[in-house]
């Protein structure tokens, strides 16, 4: 990429974008439904759990506005990164203690472009754009998040993927699933995520280059902070901070795993391989 090109792409840090939505309970019984969950049902102001706010201000685009890969057309508030592969890459989110989110809130979800970079690597050129989000309700900020987005240039011939890495073996706990094409379609609905990816797999192997249904980064994230949830029932979460590693597909074992560290946890998923797919980290209080 020019620098030229670098440079029109961050022409776009610091637009902003603001939304709004409401809380609804309906959302929140699907997910828990979809992660096997046995939660009292959610009513005017239960308490979201940490990462459910994904459920809301979802991206919604006219048909004639999808591009191929099934996202939306580049540009518009991000930026039209021209690689073909884009794949949510980790994030970091701050919860404010006296003020959670909870159903029946009206909210409003402010954005702004904080970065663009490029890299090049052994897979080829990468772009990452980090989008900062602030969420607000009645009370005022209740949720900071960062959230970066890769950018991919698209498979080459005989392309070696990045050296794996061993996930650790020190798990205090520990739950595997292998998620289907079920799984993947329900949280994709709920989301209002497109792309295809996640759901056509003529498309990720043969466009794409994947072996197979790629795993959504955010559900492998809620996943992480849903063993939390199991294992600590108590504890709130404070801040949460997550990496995407490896892709993980469908038909496949996965695990996830956590270990307490003091008041915080160490969370991690694995393939059926023991790979690390994903790293995350959570602060705690109980």
């Amino acid at each position: 990429m020019s620098d030229t090109s670098l440079a029109a792409l961050q022409d776009w840090i610091g637009r902003t974008e603001t939304v709004t939505d409401d809380i609804t309970a309906a959302p929140v019984r699907a997910l828990a439904a979809t992660l096997d969950r046995e939660d009292a049902p959610p009513r005017a102001g239960t308490e979201l759990p940490p990462l459910w706010h994904w459920l809301y201000f979802l991206p919604v685009h006219a048909a004639s506005e999808i591009g191929p890969d099934g996202h939306a057309k580049r540009g518009g508030f991000l930026p039209p990164v021209p690689l073909p592969r884009r794949m949510w890459a980790g994030g970091r989110l701050q919860w404010e203690a006296a003020n959670p989110l909870r159903v029946g809130d009206a909210v409003r979800r402010i954005s702004c472009i904080a970065s663009v970079a490029h890299k090049s690597g052994r897979s080829g050129e990468l772009v990452f754009v980090t989008v900062r989000h602030e969420v607000h309700n009645a009370a005022g900020l209740a949720l900071t998040e960062e959230h970066d987005i890769v950018y991919r240039a698209a498979p080459q011939p005989g392309e070696a993927p990045p050296a794996p890495v061993a996930a650790p073996s020190a798990a205090a706990w520990q739950r595997q699933l292998t998620p289907d094409e079920v799984l993947l379609f329900r949280y994709s609905a709920l989301t209002f995520n497109g792309h295809r990816i996640h759901y056509d797999r003529s498309y990720v192997t043969e466009v794409e280059g994947y072996p197979g249904l790629v795993v959504h980064g955010p559900l492998i994230a809620t996943l992480l902070l849903d063993l939390l949830r199991r294992q600590a029932p108590a504890a709130r979460v404070r801040r949460f901070e997550f990496k995407a590693l490896r892709p993980t597909f469908d038909g496949r074992p996965l695990r996830v795993n956590g270990l307490r560290d003091g008041m915080g946890v160490q969370l991690w998923a694995q393939d059926h391989e023991g790979w690390l797919t994903m790293k995350a980290s959570a602060e705690i209080e109980e």
